[in-house]
């Protein structure tokens, strides 16, 4: 198709603007006509909504979906899985068996959560039966570790309640809603500090976020962030911060760390589950997402690992920082900015809503298919569970992975 692609953005980040100009499309102003627009989550609320919104045109494309937060707010992440796996037990699928204690053998990746004050009797009532236990409080609609907390005393809830202005746990605008999640007080240790993997958008090249004081489940330190929080805005305040690495791993870093520490066969199964989390909570979110063929979506995935290598999932970032910490965390960014767009503006034409949106290999970049929905769907409601790590299905791989292992063709 002929012209050039007209590009608007309210981020003004180099990793995106650089990409734009690489390949040669023309700024313009938002009240002009545009093609490609990155914009802020505040702003796709106003494109989507009923008073101030617009009909976009089928040569225009937006970098969220409409209602996006109910993967990334904290609270309608949790609601959804949970309702996901309420669904998958009421048929009988087998992704929902749970073992002898009634624990999830294949969907338990969401550490305990309650919505306060929503949920806080159910919450005081699973406190009760583990009062030795820690958790952590984070407001629904916060980010970069903003307003975050950990408690071990249901005193420290009620102060909170107080500290908060309300006489009691009476319903409030969502803005003052909390999650409050069990604590992973027993997370995987890297030279004694505790660590995130933020998993880049389904995408190869994600990163290790690190803390910059060693790690201890001690109550005196439950009030120090810099032992229990990963967020670089958080970290970036303390004493021994490192400006040079930023307190980064790469994960080929962190998978050659574990495989020489834990083992290669370990360390393929951890990274087959967080790809299994990934596909389930995203299909925990498909019927109720509305998918705008307008739009596409770069998410990133906070996980965490406890000792003994299983992995849960925190959250998931709809606006992931395009902030660069260090060069090398620039030359990831600009790397995932270019891959994002091979994709979702094919050959770098203008947009046409009408395309087919299954993206050739060869554009994938360091994007990886962790679902073939199709090829899922042709097989059957159970090929979820033969694909999942562990599970003797006897199915051939149809593409190696670094290890040498084949990968169960559900993934690809």
């Amino acid at each position: 198709m002929a012209g050039k692609v007209k590009w608007v953005t309210d981020i003004e980040k180099s990793v995106l603007i650089n990409n734009f100009e690489k390949r040669g499309w023309i700024q313009v102003a938002e009240n002009e006509d545009w093609n490609f627009y990155w914009m802020s989550v505040q702003t796709i609320r106003n494109v989507f909504s009923v008073e101030t919104g617009y009909r976009l045109s089928d040569d225009q494309i937006v970098n969220h979906f409409p209602n996006h937060y109910e993967l990334t707010r904290k609270d309608l992440m949790v609601k959804n899985i949970k309702r996901y796996r309420k669904e998958l037990e009421k048929e009988g699928s087998p992704l929902a068996e749970k073992d002898e204690n009634g624990k999830y053998i294949y969907l338990d990746f969401v550490p305990v959560t309650f919505m306060l004050p929503a949920d806080y009797n159910l919450f005081v009532e699973e406190f009760r039966k583990n009062p030795s236990s820690t958790w952590i409080m984070k407001p629904c609609g916060k980010a970069q570790g903003k307003g975050i907390f950990l408690i071990n005393k249901l005193s420290q809830i009620k102060k909170w309640s107080r500290d908060s202005k309300t006489s009691s746990f009476i319903a409030q605008s969502s803005k003052e809603a909390y999650v409050i999640s069990l604590y992973i007080n027993n997370p995987l240790l890297i030279g004694g500090k505790k660590f995130d993997l933020h998993c880049l958008y389904l995408y190869k090249l994600g990163f290790c976020r690190f803390c910059t004081v060693k790690y201890t489940p001690s109550t005196s330190e439950l009030d120090n962030m810099f032992v229990h929080l990963t967020n670089v805005a958080i970290q970036k305040h303390g004493d021994d911060y490192n400006h040079i690495h930023g307190g980064k791993w790469t994960v080929s870093n962190l998978r050659l760390y574990l495989e020489s520490t834990r083992g290669k066969e370990v360390t393929s199964k951890l990274f087959d589950e967080i790809h299994w989390i990934i596909v389930q909570s995203l299909k925990a979110v498909a019927p109720v997402m509305n998918n705008d063929k307008h739009c596409f979506e770069c998410y990133g995935y906070d996980i965490i690992i406890d000792d003994k290598l299983k992995p849960w999932l925190i959250e998931v970032n709809a606006s992931p920082s395009l902030t660069s910490s260090t060069a090398n965390d620039r030359i990831l960014k600009y790397n995932l900015i270019n891959d994002t767009l091979n994709i979702a503006v094919p050959n770098g034409e203008i947009p046409d809503c009408k395309w087919n949106k299954s993206p050739p290999k060869e554009v994938l970049g360091n994007y990886e298919v962790l679902y073939d929905e199709e090829m899922a769907q042709s097989d059957g409601p159970d090929r979820d569970l033969r694909s999942r790590p562990g599970q003797s299905t006897g199915v051939k791989g149809n593409r190696a992975r670094d290890s040498g292992k084949p990968v169960l063709t559900t993934w690809k």
